[in-house]
């Protein structure tokens, strides 16, 4: 065999990676060059490109996706991604993917209705873009987390800060971009931000989305997306060279591990998606179940930071227990539904650890009594109990099912929606 012919095998090899977007660019160039002068191998690729389009993520709502998902999971068995995306950052692709498929469908007229976003502070109104640019901002404190560029513009005045300024579809990641490092990072929950946040809790937010509205205005509706959405790429390309998911994410008013904020974005995306849906009346589904299950315990673990954010504004009464002692009170919550499951919910404060199988979770150590029982026990939907923590539901009208200490009970519902930001 000639080498003019090993050379047009190995680039016909190349074939269906071209056609599927996996193609590495130089290698895409070659290729493309190669079909300007071999017929053959460019009928081929026209075929596989056409056959590729039934795979796209950008297809309308209401086309089924059982038959792309069976081809991924076949390719994926074959070939296994070189790089996968971990765990925790799957709900963050699903949630992001779904966004983008209501918002490719939306007309001229839907891009200008308003969506309201309600958190336990207030309410926003936003068309669908300016909740792109939302989405974005927040989105932001993870690209520094993880060394990619700040999409949101520098505030007047401030210190030059790297701004993400590309063409649609061109990856920010740079091939040589080292990933911060994972474990020196230190024991979670780490302290209070590293510089403290000026003009109330959620100002570096506030702050950011006016920025990022601001700057994107002049832009179409589509290109805000395109934008957004390559970033929600990025960031996915970069979760799978952390897969430990220890660097620190700073919020300005919190710092979670990435592992844990991307489920948080999986969160809000889901949330904001489905606000968005409201407001076109288009229909939105769920998170996946085994998605729903990590949004769920990412709840319940921060509640405890929830209930004593709720304690802190009120004046507690004489005699109320206080710290971890060996009075501390527990509450048993079982979530129903997908994604359900059982968790031991520390009153008085308390972190959270797995329990045995993943079934049951225990938030805290076994505090209270030995053998003592929790004081209440709560049971609620599992996609209800997440609408609660983004401030969409009234704590005083949640149907909930509930067996013990009342007051408790009132104090864990109330203080869940202190979970949600703007």
């Amino acid at each position: 065999m000639s080498s003019t012919e090993e050379q047009h095998d190995a680039l016909r090899s190349l074939l269906g990676a071209w056609a599927l977007g996996a193609c590495p660019t130089r290698e895409a160039a070659e290729l493309e060059l190669h079909m300007r002068g071999c017929p053959e191998c460019a009928e081929e690729a026209a075929r596989l490109h056409e056959a590729a389009g039934w795979l796209s993520l950008d297809e309308p709502l209401d086309q089924p996706g059982s038959l792309r998902q069976q081809v991924l999971d076949w390719c994926l068995a074959r070939r296994p991604a070189e790089l996968p995306v971990p765990a925790w950052g799957m709900p963050y692709t699903a949630e992001t993917a779904k966004l983008d498929a209501l918002l490719r469908d939306l007309g001229p007229e839907e891009w200008q209705e308003v969506a309201e976003l309600p958190w336990h502070g207030g309410s926003g109104r936003l068309r669908p873009a300016e909740v792109l640019g939302h989405l974005t901002a927040v989105d932001g404190f993870l690209a520094l987390a993880l060394g990619l560029p700040d999409p949101v513009p520098a505030a007047p005045g401030a210190p030059g800060t790297p701004v993400a300024s590309r063409t649609p579809g061109a990856s920010a990641v740079p091939a040589e971009r080292r990933v911060p490092p994972q474990d020196p990072a230190g024991p979670w929950p780490w302290p209070t931000p590293r510089v403290p946040p000026q003009g109330g809790p959620y100002a570096a937010i506030s702050a950011r989305t006016a920025r990022m509205i601001a700057g994107q205005s002049a832009l179409p509706p589509q290109s805000v997306r395109a934008r957004w959405r390559q970033q929600s790429h990025d960031l996915v390309r970069s979760a799978a060279l952390a897969p430990q998911g220890n660097t620190p994410v700073d919020y300005g008013f919190t710092v979670l591990p990435l592992r844990d904020a991307f489920v948080d974005r999986a969160f809000e995306c889901y949330v904001h998606g489905e606000d968005v849906a409201r407001a076109v009346a288009y229909p939105y589904d769920p998170p996946a179940p085994q998605h729903l299950r990590q949004m769920v315990e990412l709840v319940v673990r921060l509640l405890p930071r929830a209930l004593a954010g709720l304690r802190a504004a009120q004046p507690q009464p004489v005699g109320a227990p206080a710290g971890n002692g060996p009075t501390a009170r527990r509450l048993r919550l079982v979530v129903d539904g997908p994604g359900g499951g059982e968790w031991l919910v520390p009153l008085d404060g308390g972190d959270v650890t797995a329990g045995p199988g993943g079934t049951v979770g225990t938030v805290g150590p076994e505090s209270g009594p030995p053998g003592g029982e929790p004081v209440a026990s709560m049971a609620v939907d599992g996609l209800e109990l997440c609408q609660l923590a983004a401030a969409h539901r009234d704590p005083d009208r949640l149907p909930v099912g509930e067996h013990g200490d009342r007051a408790a009970i009132r104090e864990v519902l109330h203080a869940l929606p202190l979970l949600s930001r703007p």
